[in-house]
């Protein structure tokens, strides 16, 4: 089993109750434990418009490898209504694969680790609850500005 982490979001809809699903989904996914998850989050979008984002983390151990784990993301993206009308569009459900044990891997699909976060409060804070071991001081300092809100 390989561990990894997973980002979720949401911003459309009755975000909390998508993002509490999701995470039901994401334990019921093949070959795959759902080990942890975090408080949910509220923040404000980066690079983007709309409303707040509702955003947590879980860990998952999965036999699934990353391009598998990738697929079924997207899978349960779709399920839950996601469109792509445009970069950084607001969605019903968002779910980045963060980490994937020690997988470095560049493809056009799917970089891991995720190229960006380290640069997101709403990814390193809820990371942090789960797994503190991976999110250093200095790196939540580097984010202390952006506005983040534990529910």
């Amino acid at each position: 089993m390989t561990q990894a982490y997973v980002a979720l979001g949401a911003n459309l809809g009755d975000a909390q109750a998508t993002l509490r699903r999701a995470i039901d989904d994401l334990a019921s996914l093949p070959h795959t434990r759902l080990a942890a998850y975090s408080s949910l989050y509220r923040s404000a979008p980066v690079q983007a418009q709309g409303p707040d984002f509702i955003n947590a983390v879980v860990e998952l151990h999965t036999e699934l490898d990353p391009m598998a784990l990738l697929a079924e993301l997207q899978r349960l993206e779709r399920e839950a209504g996601r469109e792509r009308p445009y970069h950084n569009a607001p969605r019903t459900l968002d779910l980045d694969l963060l980490l994937h044990g020690d997988t470095v891997l560049h493809r056009p699909a799917l970089t891991l680790p995720h190229p960006r976060m380290n640069e997101r409060a709403f990814v390193l804070l809820p990371l942090a609850e789960i797994a503190p071991g991976r999110v250093s001081p200095a790196l939540l300092a580097q984010v202390a500005d952006q506005r983040v809100e534990r529910l």
